[in-house]
């Protein structure tokens, strides 16, 4: 491993095998760090990305599979970043469950699953990489969501989590500072549901359609504005949280 790459910032993005968490890893490995490419289930996809990845700059990513729901796991997925290259720069927390809960179809099971990958997880994971990001004076971006603070019907589970990751984007901002600098992306349309089956033009179009912007947006803008946000540019942004889409949440 040269010089270069030894001296490189670290940086775990959880759920980053595929859709936005595979584009900001991208963006992120581009951009000079090394890449934690955590994944739950998605192992052919997390291992095929950390392989792309380190030929692009050999010895630069390295796969991690851990339960998000599980705490102790959470623990385990700093431990294993710590131990593989002694250092964490960044923590992105992308995970996710996403899927509706309309009133009279809800359970407890499905109310916890929301909970503990949208709200859960990344509380905890922040608590388990505190001493590391505040050693290497790094930062957390959390995705959250525009649906957050504008709810939409029969996700009340859904935007209930993302709203308390909203609260505590804003409160660990306070709490965690000067060290460690906490924000924010909230991305508006930019992919079908992974479950998604139908025609993707159709979807686009629909979807596009009470967008200022008049499009869906693409998760490369998502990740441009995590490298944003993570980098020294941003130094003296902390406690925000940054709606990219399209103009959707202010229509």
């Amino acid at each position: 491993m040269n010089q270069k790459v030894e001296n490189a910032p670290v940086a775990l993005i959880t759920g980053a095998a595929k859709r936005l968490g595979a584009a900001i890893a991208t963006e992120l490995h581009r951009r000079g760090y090394r890449i934690i490419v955590h994944y739950g289930g998605s192992s052919k996809e997390a291992e095929a990305l950390s392989s792309r990845l380190n030929t692009d700059r050999p010895g630069s990513a390295m796969t991690a599979q851990a339960d998000v729901a599980r705490v102790s796991a959470l623990r385990d997925l700093v431990d294993t970043t710590v131990e593989r290259w002694g250092r964490l720069d960044l923590l992105v927390n992308n995970a996710s469950t996403f899927y509706p809960t309309p009133m009279g179809r809800l359970d407890e099971a499905a109310f916890e699953d929301l909970i503990a990958t949208n709200l859960r997880a990344p509380l905890f994971l922040i608590q388990a990489a505190r001493p590391h990001l505040t050693e290497s004076a790094g930062s957390v971006i959390n995705i959250v969501d525009i649906h957050a603070q504008h709810p939409r019907p029969d996700y009340s589970a859904y935007c209930a989590a993302k709203a308390g990751l909203d609260a505590i984007t804003r409160s660990l901002a306070v709490e965690l500072a000067p060290a460690i600098r906490v924000n924010g992306v909230a991305p508006g349309t930019i992919l079908p549901p992974p479950e998604f089956d139908g025609d993707v033009d159709t979807w686009e179009r629909s979807s596009a359609a009470p967008v200022p912007m008049q499009r869906t947006g693409m998760p490369e803008e998502i990740a441009h504005m995590v490298a944003f946000l993570a980098s020294d540019e941003a130094a003296y942004v902390t406690g925000q949280i940054i709606a990219v889409d399209g103009g959707k949440s202010r229509a």
